[in-house]
């Protein structure tokens, strides 16, 4: 039974590790970035090939470039996702 426990418990610390993770907008694969809520394959697409179009989103208020992400969607976004520098993940001046 302790075994059990324990299996449980290792379990839930790795998905609340992995949950817990931010995607980061910048590297991620569109795999990775379908993880993120209000995000599916159309979208996940359409965040890689602006930012290969592009470059480097400076702060998540930037994926408003692309088609059919709004400020909404990106509110939703900033407690999972990232450009990789935490300080830039709220709003921008630009």
């Amino acid at each position: 039974m302790k075994k059990f426990f324990l299996a449980v418990l290792v379990g839930s610390l790795f998905y609340a590790t992995a949950a817990l993770a931010a995607v980061n907008v910048n590297t991620a694969s569109a795999d990775q970035l379908q993880t993120l809520d209000g995000i599916g394959s159309v979208k996940a697409q359409a965040i890689v090939a602006d930012r290969e179009a592009n470059g480097n989103y400076e702060s998540l208020d930037q994926l408003t470039r692309v088609d059919g992400i709004g400020d909404k969607t990106v509110a939703g976004l900033r407690s999972e996702a990232t450009v990789g520098d935490d300080t830039q993940n709220g709003d921008s001046a630009s």
